[in-house]
């Protein structure tokens, strides 16, 4: 700028109480400035001109001035003409739907009405649905603030950087007069300051959130679970020193509950005084889950199991390990311990069956780790089970990544099959009947247990062969009709090549394989 152009002016504000004009003989504002300082409010921090070496002045007061009146004015004008253009622009905005009356008490959430609070969220925030829940607070101590927080009514779009990830749907206001306004948004959010604040609003937050939780209208933390309950999920794996106030949040169905969903604490209260831990079962969904094999000795002991019906949800699982004095065991891995058990006769049953198991892992080689009897079928035959079983991106959908090392299959002694196959590997272990139904037996146990077959063709094949060889005559057609279609079969055949024969010469056969060009595709 042209210091020659304001050399004759003096920099002052004029206020008259009795008018409803504020005169600024600021510096000329051209068009190009007015875009800057009044549509963008990026930029409020200071920043400097210099003017021939001559005269630094330091601006941004009268965006600020235009900025503060906000709070008295209904209406606001800019009129302003520079010596370097011929045209006066004015600029004029109207503080209607964005107009908020700031009230002076020491308490004013005791004052504010809920419609109050709940449209200026709405304002503030360009929302359209009403929040599920808010907290007005102040705090008081090394670091003074207030502020409003709310939990909105639908999922977030985007992530804010005051709360942690897990925790980016919240909404909300601070004021502070602790905060330094002249430095960048990067350097404030890292300062001593908002790590005081950041983690007084997470505080406050679950308080909030706990109080939905325990509302009398049931729906309005079903909503909630419903659009954030994976963020908390999230939680459970990213901040382990908030994992007590994340966890009474957290909701499960179960093997007894299948329609609504239960708390943890709810869980607890309802385990019998022997259950020494909480046990849960991760499948793909909630289908899955109630006819999974894993569950059959549980619920023959009247045994609740939560159904982890998500993949973010093994995960949190596993990072908090245990709640209220109670371990998490996963009912689909080895060595489950469900207590009750009768050591002898156990001891007996493997001693009965040591010799199928070697001779089931003989036959399936590489396919499993190891044969061992189970603790926890009753009516399946076998089941699957996995040393390490985990899907991958928390916060995907199902298709997402399996890894499984060291498959385990359990049988079950008191199962029909299983009892037959017993006697097969101890008269005939060479029986190819015997082998088949091995071979079947560990591919069915591979769907069951909620993996994918090997080969799904192979199996097809397997069971058609299967049921070929079990329906054979069962509703009264002899197996005398198929060796008579054979024989006719055969004759015709016979009669065929002997026609062939009489006419010698006449009729010359002719090979597929010459019945070709030198174009054939199926031999270039």
């Amino acid at each position: 700028m042209d210091s020659d152009l304001i050399s004759d002016i003096d920099f002052d504000l004029i206020l008259d109480l009795d008018s409803d004009l504020i005169l600024d003989l600021d510096f000329d504002m051209i068009l190009d400035l007015i875009y800057v300082l009044i549509f963008d409010i990026s930029v409020y921090g200071w920043t400097y001109f210099t003017w021939g070496g001559l005269l630094d002045l330091m601006v941004g007061v009268w965006f600020w001035g235009t900025y503060t009146i906000w709070t008295c004015w209904m209406g606001v004008v800019v009129s302003t003409k520079s010596p370097k253009s011929e045209k006066q622009y004015v600029w004029e905005a109207v503080a209607d739907s964005s107009s908020y009356v700031i009230r002076e008490d020491t308490n004013p959430e005791k004052l504010l009405a809920r419609d109050e609070y709940n449209e200026f969220y709405k304002k503030t925030f360009n929302e359209f649905l009403d929040p599920l829940g808010y907290t007005h607070f102040t705090t008081e101590g090394e670091v003074e603030f207030r502020s409003v927080l709310y939990i909105p009514g639908m999922g977030p779009l985007n992530n804010e950087d005051v709360f942690p990830r897990y925790l980016s749907f919240v909404k909300g206001v601070v004021d502070s007069d602790d905060l330094p306004l002249n430095v960048s948004l990067e350097i404030l959010q890292e300062s001593r300051i908002v790590r005081i604040m950041r983690k007084r609003l997470v505080r406050k937050t679950f308080d909030m959130i706990q109080e939905i939780s325990e509302s009398e209208n049931k729906e309005d933390y079903k909503m909630f679970w419903e659009n954030f309950g994976r963020f908390l999920k999230l939680g459970c794996i990213e901040d382990t020193g908030n994992h007590k106030r994340i966890t009474p949040l957290l909701r499960f169905y179960t093997s007894k509950n299948e329609e609504e969903m239960t708390s943890l604490d709810e869980h607890v209260e309802n385990m019998g005084e022997n259950q020494k831990a909480i046990y849960y079962l991760a499948t793909d969904s909630l289908k899955s889950a109630k006819t999974a094999p894993f569950l059959e000795k549980l619920v023959q002991k009247d045994i609740e199991v939560l159904y982890l019906v998500e993949p973010i949800d093994e995960v949190a699982i596993q990072n908090l390990q245990t709640y209220k004095e109670k371990k998490f065991v996963d009912i689909s891995k080895e060595d489950l311990e469900l207590g009750g058990e009768d050591e002898v006769n156990e001891r007996e049953t493997k001693q009965e069956y040591n010799l199928l198991c070697d001779w089931i892992k003989q036959q399936l080689g590489d396919k499993v780790a190891k044969v061992q009897i189970s603790k926890r079928l009753s009516s399946s035959p076998c089941v699957l089970v996995s040393g390490k079983l985990m899907k991958a991106q928390a916060l995907g959908d199902t298709a997402s990544l399996e890894f499984t090392r060291g498959r385990i299959l359990e049988i079950n002694p008191d199962h029909p099959i299983i009892k037959d196959l017993n006697v097969a590997c101890k008269n005939a272990p060479e029986s190819s009947d015997a082998k088949r139904a091995d071979d079947l037996l560990y591919d069915t146990s591979l769907i069951s247990s909620g993996f994918s077959p090997d080969s799904p063709a192979e199996l097809g094949s397997k069971i058609y062969e299967m049921m070929a060889t079990a329906l054979r005559g069962r509703w009264g057609r002899s197996e005398d009709e198929d060796e008579d279609e054979v024989e006719a079969s055969e004759v015709s055949a016979a009669e065929t090549d002997t026609s062939v024969g009489e006419e010698g010469s006449e009729n010359k056969v002719i090979e597929p394989s010459e019945v070709r060009t030198k174009s054939d595709p199926w031999q270039d």
